[in-house]
């Protein structure tokens, strides 16, 4: 971080900067929350087993025709 300024300018500048990467943080961390929550919903993990219980399901078939 830059900690030697020349005017008040460059300090006003630096704030504003410092302050555009704040709202982008928060911007990014609502972003996660929202993903993070659509992640966690019941409907979701249903579906997550639904997906493996189907690829073992079919090795389980691969398997027995090939025994």
């Amino acid at each position: 971080m830059k900690t030697d300024f020349k005017n008040f300018k460059e300090i006003k500048l630096e704030l504003r900067r410092l302050d555009l990467e704040r709202q982008i943080a928060t911007e990014e961390f609502k972003a996660l929350k929202g993903d993070i929550k659509q992640d966690l919903k019941p409907l979701n993990w249903v579906q997550t087993v639904v997906e493996y219980t189907g690829k073992i399901g079919s090795l389980v078939l691969m398997k027995k025709m090939f025994k």
